[in-house]
């Protein structure tokens, strides 16, 4: 007694989200869409007629959206390959999207290494600029102190002169 395995099985017995189901369907129409040789295992010989007659239908099933996984070894493989296909295409995306992240990164530090060593040399030149107005400030006061003291002596000078001028009249 022979035991007859099903053709294809309904992906809903699978244990998958409805989001998993629908990428399986998804993807298993487009291996087998892409791959119209997956699902032929005929070789000419009797053994292999019904086999194939019976996964072109299971094939046929899955890719006209009734929800069924294909059971053949063919159909399977092609599958199986379809997905390691994409999952090397998601891995090759996501490693250059890392390579471009590390650049933005590495990039993005060196600007702000600029900018910092930049912001530093200005904070330094800002600081000597501080320092050269309260040099200037400190002569300011001395020079507005000597010019306070050389008003007294020129106010007094001239008072003198004033005297002098008066006492010099009156005298002729």
């Amino acid at each position: 007694m022979t035991t007859i395995l099903p053709s294809s099985i309904p992906d809903s017995q699978l244990g998958l989200s409805q989001s998993e189901i629908h990428i399986l369907r998804q993807h298993q129409q487009i291996a087998l869409s892409s791959n119209p040789y997956a699902h032929s295992t005929s070789s000419r010989g009797r053994g292999h007629v019904r086999t194939s007659a019976s996964t072109s239908r299971a094939a046929s099933a899955a890719s006209s959206g009734q929800g069924r996984l294909v059971l053949d070894p063919g159909s399977l493989a092609v599958l199986g390959q379809h997905f390691e296909r994409l999952m090397g295409a998601i891995q090759n995306r996501v490693e250059t999207l890392t390579a471009q992240t590390q650049t933005c990164t590495i990039n993005q530090s060196s600007r702000a290494g600029a900018a910092m060593a930049v912001a530093d040399a200005e904070i330094a030149r800002f600081r000597g600029i501080l320092r050269q107005i309260d040099e200037l400030e400190t002569e300011f006061d001395k020079v507005r102190h000597i010019r306070d003291i050389v008003k007294g002596f020129r106010s007094r000078v001239e008072g003198l002169e004033k005297r002098i001028d008066g006492k010099g009249t009156r005298r002729r």
